[in-house]
């Protein structure tokens, strides 16, 4: 439950936030700054959170390959082969 709120929920917010203070804030010029500046971080934590899992995929996909030639050692052959299949 935590976890997809720090993933989304935060830079939601920081958009959301970062769209209203050009309205609320009296000085239109640094409202809008600071609204940008809200809206790119939201941008940068989501893309932060994006690229992490992007690369937890890939040890992922690592760690399945390893366990694939552990037990190819093993049996002599691949897990998604049937024994004796081998040409």
């Amino acid at each position: 439950m935590l976890l997809p709120f720090v993933r989304y929920g935060i830079p939601g917010l920081m958009f959301l936030v970062g769209t209203i203070v050009p309205i609320v804030d009296s000085d239109k010029q640094r409202g809008l700054e600071i609204g940008a500046m809200l809206m790119g971080a939201a941008f940068a934590v989501l893309l932060l959170n994006v690229f992490f899992r992007i690369g937890m995929e890939g040890d992922r996909d690592r760690d399945r390959e390893e366990d694939a030639r552990r037990y190819f050692d093993e049996h002599g052959y691949w897990p998604d082969e049937r024994p004796g299949a081998r040409r």
